[in-house]
């Protein structure tokens, strides 16, 4: 039975995952400075890093969301549970920047590739009317995350170093997936209906999700590498500076429910679009911003926009292309997101030790810019899978 107790379940479910996987890797701007100081790396080689880890999560959410259609949400998230500890604990003791390549890319990005797709398509699975209210609540456990976790990690590698914050991190981290497994459960079948996977990636609505993914990508993820190492460099401290990431997840939590019960009264494309202008225009307040207090104001509206990106897009799959494959088919999306996180992060990093931050961040603003015209081509339901795939009722 959609709708019920047991989906709602499901959404603590998907909360805890999602705080746990992204809490960990939006955490890394704490790290960034510590890391690059002993290592003596530049900024483009530690934001590797990030991008390779964002890079495996993304590409990796086609595997795990084709794996969640068939065996279900437990196995899935019990696996990635297995990847985050292996993943830091062996990061913790890396003595070279190539060998966090490996282990935190590898280990946290199959990591967050278990928490967040599968269980974006669990919740969307679950839920028929509710679905933009119930989603905007399961990723509102990356905002948590964020908000909680990137400035803990500061406080922590401050008293103790990055290398046991990583071991604490592991142990946690492993211990909250499979709290998140112990609560999850595969949703209603689809009785006679076959995933559609094919048939939607080659409609002009995919098209559109996709190319604006891949713009926005290119932009959204220095904001979790360099908002803290140039909030520093304006003279904030490390606590601080960290601090602002975590007001971007805080921030997010807004747009992630707000603008999720928002989507479903005034119609999910159009607040979807809308989103994505808040996250073009808010790099014009970043590169303008010199001091904490505007640099506040960019995480708040950054946030709120981000938030209802991350919440909406599901919601935005469900609706043109129907439930059944689900997991399938944001998977393909997602690896848009993760071709622009491989790239974003690094060429952000060579621009910003070439010419400075100034450039970087108006290149990110374009892309950002890029992506919402390239949703602008987005239409109704009706003009996507025709018919679209009925939910069952």
């Amino acid at each position: 039975m959609r709708d019920s107790g047991t989906g709602w379940r499901n959404v603590a479910a998907a909360f805890v995952a999602m705080f746990t996987v992204f809490g960990v890797a939006y955490s890394f701007g704490a790290f960034f400075r510590p890391m690059t100081d002993e290592f003596g790396a530049g900024r483009s080689a530690a934001a590797a890093v990030f991008s390779i880890t964002a890079c495996v999560y993304f590409l990796g959410g086609s595997v795990s969301g084709w794996a969640v259609d068939r065996i279900g949400p437990r196995r899935v998230l019990l696996a990635g549970a297995a990847s985050m500890a292996v993943g830091l604990l062996l990061t913790s003791r890396v003595t070279a920047l190539w060998q966090g390549y490996v282990t935190y890319g590898l280990g946290v990005g199959i990591g967050v590739a278990c928490g967040y797709v599968p269980m974006l398509a669990v919740v969307g699975g679950w839920f028929e009317r509710h679905r933009s209210t119930a989603l905007g609540i399961a990723v509102a456990g990356i905002g948590f995350g964020t908000l909680s976790v990137a400035p803990l990690a500061a406080a922590i590698i401050d008293r103790h170093g990055w290398r046991t914050t990583y071991v604490v991190f592991g142990v946690a981290s492993a211990a909250l997936l499979i709290l998140a497994a112990a609560l999850s459960s595969k949703p209603p079948g689809h009785v006679g209906e076959r995933p559609r996977v094919g048939a939607a990636v080659r409609t002009r609505a995919f098209a559109s999700l996709y190319v604006s993914a891949l713009f926005m990508s290119l932009a959204l993820f220095q904001v979790f590498v360099f908002l803290a190492p140039y909030a520093e460099d304006q003279g904030v401290k490390h606590v601080g500076a960290a601090a602002l990431v975590g007001i971007v997840g805080g921030a997010s939590i807004i747009g992630r429910i707000g603008l999720g019960m928002l989507a479903d009264r005034m119609g999910r494309i159009r607040t979807y679009q809308g989103c994505f202008l808040a996250m073009a225009l808010s790099y014009g307040i970043w590169w303008a911003s010199h001091s904490f207090v505007p640099l506040l104001v960019f995480a708040v509206v950054m946030g709120v926009g981000y938030g209802g990106f991350i919440a909406l897009s599901p919601a935005v799959i469900a609706d043109l292309f129907g439930t059944a494959g689900m997991g399938g088919v944001v998977g393909v999306q997602y690896t848009a997101a993760g071709v622009g996180g491989l790239i974003g992060p690094i060429a952000a990093g060579r621009v910003i030790d070439a010419a400075g931050y100034a450039w970087a961040i108006g290149l990110s603003g374009a892309m950002a810019g890029l992506a919402f015209v390239a949703l602008l081509w987005l239409r109704p339901p009706e003009n996507a899978l025709s018919p679209p795939v009925p939910a069952p009722s």
